[in-house]
């Protein structure tokens, strides 16, 4: 018994000592600086312009080729939905069209 409780008082200062700044402890309900909030703005502006550019440069009849299952195979471009950032694509050998992200498809 003497063992277990020797154990988890070692488990409980081996945590504490573990963490990153011994702030946070007392101010759990503190508001955090305002230098993080300028970070997540630029990286919110960044992602959509990059969708846009990716989903005008296919559709459809373009000849691609299509990243499925680790390979590469040959496809036709069926239709393409921008604002869900897919493609349905018809395979060379294949009877059914798959729908892929568009950042599975690449031109050939």
């Amino acid at each position: 018994m003497t063992m277990k409780i020797f154990a988890v008082a070692l488990l409980a200062l081996a945590l504490t000592a573990c963490e990153s700044s011994t702030e946070n402890t007392n101010n759990g309900n503190e508001n955090r600086p305002a230098a993080t909030t300028p970070a997540a703005t630029p990286a919110a502006t960044v992602s959509p312009v990059s969708t846009p550019a990716a989903a005008t440069q296919f559709k459809a009849g373009d000849k691609v080729k299509v990243m499925l299952n680790g390979s590469s195979s040959d496809a036709t471009i069926v239709s393409v939905d921008e604002k869900a950032g897919k493609a349905t694509v018809k395979i060379a050998g294949q009877k059914e069209d798959k729908t892929v992200a568009l950042s599975a498809v690449s031109k050939q």
